[in-house]
């Protein structure tokens, strides 16, 4: 399509740098506006016909909600790999508008590599992965700090039996008490969320299981050069 223009989007939080790449050759920087709905809407139409605009930005911390956003206002839209964005040597100089520039510039010479969006189905999937992660960190640290306090005043069980098993949660809570009360209100504490790490984690997994029983719809790739979709053997978190 002529008079094609290339939209590069530097994205943080609450601001998106945007420059873009004209057809003939001038490449701009058009400003910083909100990370806000409203206000990527206005963009938009300040730019002209969506039909003619190619938005990219590099994935990150903040998703793809700009992707979405982008894609319903009918503008062709790319998250892009932020580790393979072509980089001149001896170039450290970085700035939101200089690295939306050298976006727009790259994504019109055709040198970015998309990766894969997932749809709803998969985030969701992804998010509940991520939570399930975050909960067995959790017991790991709620574990180090009750054997590091146990270690500290010498609590040792009587025979030789493994860390974190039933059999030694059982110890625990059993045999294991402290005569001053701040003592034993610490031990009560730690032992209540290894419990409660616990119980998440056989939440999470269980939702994990039921979430991935339902039928699943053939991905849809970005582009060619996307990442494979979940599910495929090439496919790496």
């Amino acid at each position: 399509m002529r008079n094609v223009r290339y939209l590069g989007l530097d994205v943080h939080a609450e601001t998106i740098a945007v420059a873009i790449a004209e057809p003939n050759g001038e490449v701009r920087s058009v400003g910083v506006i909100a990370n806000r709905p409203e206000a990527v809407r206005r963009l938009v139409k300040k730019l002209g016909a969506p039909e003619q605009l190619r938005a990219c930005y590099e994935a990150g911390p903040t998703g793809y909600v700009l992707y979405w956003q982008l894609t319903a206002l009918g503008v062709a839209c790319e998250v892009v790999a932020p580790s393979l964005v072509p980089v001149k040597p001896g170039d450290r100089v970085k700035t939101d508008r200089r690295d939306a520039g050298k976006l727009a510039r790259s994504y019109r010479a055709g040198d970015l590599t998309a990766v894969w969006v997932p749809d709803p189905a998969h985030e969701a999937l992804r998010d509940l992965v991520r939570a399930r992660e975050a909960a067995k960190q959790d017991q790991l640290r709620a574990r180090h700090r009750l054997g590091k306090f146990l270690l500290r005043h010498g609590r040792r069980p009587p025979e030789k039996m493994k860390a974190w098993t039933q059999r030694h949660l059982a110890w625990v809570q059993r045999d294991v008490h402290f005569a001053e009360p701040a003592q034993e209100a610490t031990l009560l504490d730690y032992v209540h969320e290894i419990e409660h790490a616990a119980a998440r984690l056989v939440r999470l997994e269980q939702a994990i299981d039921t979430a991935t029983r339902r039928p699943r719809r053939r991905c849809a790739r970005s582009s060619r050069r996307s990442r494979p979709c979940v599910g495929s053997p090439r496919y790496r978190r």
